[in-house]
């Protein structure tokens, strides 16, 4: 749903410009809370390479269009995706340099329209996404299975949510003329379809962490009552890492509990980077060639010709190749791989620099009283 340059007139476009800045400073504001609060990766050195990660493995996943029907494809947004495994907040951030790297290196998605893409793409879904995930899961049973389900509605609700937005803003600053009602209807009859394929590889990704990690799903985090064992009669939280002390058949002391240290998500971290190069670098190759929800609605209702050239058409990542290479596949995955590479680096940077300022803040309020 990346819209092009030439669909939004200027004044709308500038508005949404703004809109979407004043949204990413808000959750930059926000993120620092979600980086640094209590859970198993307080620190920069942990936080922000898992936020820069969600940025990339959304990246690699946007490459993947799937067929949907009437010769039309669709890709994930990946709104809901990362706003339940890092934030609301993170989420807003991770979509932003997602669709900043697209914008500028493969020149997808208008620079004139990049305030519209942010706002449409990274702050409706998130919060369309996260509102729905949350309201769920207030009034349903706990649990990892409430948290798949609520997973698979929040993100299939918030693609027709996020193409209603478009419609909204064509509505009132769209360059062609138009019946709105025609061009409401079939945004949203067509990301309805996109949709499901949202929520099904949202519902997968979240299952897929939450069964190995689940201290690493922020949307999860206090669903689950902790492990416990029982030692010399005393039922203690695994977390509380039981070290019991050596104990011979005259002594029995009572056991040493000490905390333990959180575990790394350097694991997690590497199969997550090494899915998103091969999904980025190999599978992107055989994903559908079909125009996307938006492209065959432009189309079909006569605006495709209003989208303009891309300022950055003739950059040699251009359309997601490789400028100098003539094998179309080793042309894409050398683009995608970049493209992974670039996300993960933007993201991470992003990410550090809020943790790092959050404490640099925190350090100055003793002073300050």
């Amino acid at each position: 749903m990346h819209v092009p340059d030439g669909f939004i007139n200027a004044p709308v476009s500038v508005a949404a410009g703004v809109a979407a800045a004043g949204a990413v400073a808000v959750c930059l504001r926000g993120a620092r809370r979600e980086l640094t609060e209590s859970g198993p990766f307080t620190g920069a050195e942990r936080a922000a390479p898992l936020a820069g990660l969600v940025a990339a493995f959304i990246f690699a996943v946007q490459m993947l269009n799937f067929p949907v029907a009437a010769g039309t494809s669709g890709h994930l947004l990946g709104g809901a995706l990362a706003a339940i495994l890092v934030g609301p907040h993170t989420g807003v951030l991770c979509l932003t340099v997602v669709l900043l790297t697209q914008s500028l290196l493969f020149a997808d998605g208008g620079l004139t329209a990049l305030g519209v893409n942010i706002t449409i793409m990274g702050v409706v879904t998130v919060l369309v996404a996260y509102g729905i995930f949350r309201a769920l899961l207030a009034v349903l049973p706990r649990g990892r299975r409430t948290v798949s389900a609520t997973t698979l509605i929040a993100a299939f609700v918030s693609v027709p949510a996020s193409a209603a937005a478009f419609t909204l803003l064509y509505a009132i600053g769209g360059t062609t003329d138009v019946p709105i009602g025609k061009v409401l209807a079939a945004m949203v009859g067509v990301h309805l379809l996109i949709g499901i394929g949202e929520g099904v590889i949202t519902m997968l990704t979240v299952g897929a962490v939450l069964a190995v990690r689940p201290d690493l799903v922020y949307g999860a985090r206090g669903l689950a009552a902790p492990l416990r064992l029982r030692v010399d009669g005393r039922l203690v939280d695994t977390a509380a890492a039981t070290t019991v002390t050596a104990r011979t058949p005259d002594t029995a002391p009572a056991p040493t509990l000490t905390p333990a240290p959180a575990r790394s998500p350097r694991t997690v971290w590497w199969a997550g980077l090494a899915t998103a190069l091969v999904l980025a670098g190999g599978v992107s190759f055989y994903a559908s060639a079909s125009p996307d929800g938006l492209e065959k609605v432009a189309a079909d209702q006569g605006f495709d010709a209003k989208a303009a050239e891309h300022a950055a058409a003739d950059s040699p990542l251009a359309d997601y190749g490789v400028g100098d290479i003539a094998n179309a596949r080793l042309s894409g995955g050398l683009a995608g791989v970049i493209g992974v590479g670039a996300t993960i680096v933007v993201g991470s940077g992003v990410c550090y620099a809020v943790v790092r300022r959050r404490r640099k803040t925190a350090a100055r309020l003793p002073d300050a009283v």
